[in-house]
């Protein structure tokens, strides 16, 4: 099992990677809260999706979130350094995606 300042560190990697991303993609339009939990380490972190990137994140949950994400701290770093499939892993259960189906479409861009 990961460690909570694993997982932070992973966090802003994949808030790095986002801004990135948005910068070489261009403006993607999805502005929404994200919550983030991590039931093993019975912790969470919340922030907010801005033109794609990830901003503000913070300790905490977030229960009206716009989206969210529920993982295992060993499956959240693998998803973030790219060694676990984001859609094998939904589809397994692995990790849970909470999200509009519009949403869940944009989100393929970023990932």
């Amino acid at each position: 099992m990961a460690s909570v300042d694993e997982v932070r560190a992973a966090l802003n990697t994949l808030a790095e990677r986002l801004s990135a991303s948005a910068d070489a993609q261009g403006r993607i339009d999805l502005n929404r809260t994200l919550a983030c939990r991590v039931p093993d380490l019975a912790t969470a972190w919340h922030g907010k999706l801005v033109d794609g990137r990830l901003v503000d994140i913070a300790d905490g949950d977030d229960p009206k979130a716009k989206i969210s994400l529920t993982a295992n701290s060993d499956d959240l770093i693998e998803l973030v350094h790219g060694r676990l499939d984001v859609m094998k892993a939904y589809t397994s259960g692995q990790v849970k995606i909470g999200a509009n189906p519009f949403d869940l479409l944009k989100l393929r861009k970023l990932l």
